[in-house]
């Protein structure tokens, strides 16, 4: 599972660290890969190859001419790389995934369970901002799921 919030950096060729807590939840399923790619939202997720594979599995199975499954695939699917992680603990971010989430300088991992995100700090900041009406509409929303 990946948890908790990190603060990293890229450099000029696009290689960023991944977090040292993140790398032993890979290390633990075995693998020194990561399949990264674009998000619904501007930032990049960071799947296990077990979880990626797992994900493409049910996207699979859902109708192949839903507009909302063609859109995913279009997003996620095609955007997905896979970046092995170098002996200093680093990924090298593709052009292209770094213009979607517009990656400069200073990045935020944060982690989301199953999957984390790789976000521009300053970009993180906004949108992990919320409002006294979005924190309501949130809780309400999750005791409608149980939570």
């Amino acid at each position: 599972m990946f948890r908790g919030r990190y603060e990293h950096t890229i450099d000029a060729k696009g290689r960023t660290s991944v977090p040292v807590r993140y790398r032993d939840v890979l290390e633990a399923s075995g693998d020194r890969h990561i399949v990264l790619t674009s998000a619904l939202d501007p930032c990049l997720v960071a799947y296990t190859m077990g979880e990626w594979t797992t994900f493409e599995e049910r996207l699979a199975k859902l109708p192949q001419f839903d507009r909302a499954v063609q859109k995913l695939k279009r997003i996620y699917v095609s955007g997905a790389v896979e970046c092995e992680i170098d002996e200093s603990g680093r990924i090298l971010i593709p052009p292209t995934l770094r213009e979607h989430a517009s990656l400069r300088k200073e990045v935020m991992w944060a982690g989301s369970g199953k999957y984390a995100e790789l976000w521009d700090k300053d970009t993180w900041r906004k949108f992990a901002e919320t409002t006294d009406d979005e924190r309501r509409d949130i809780s309400n929303r999750l005791a409608e799921l149980g939570l």
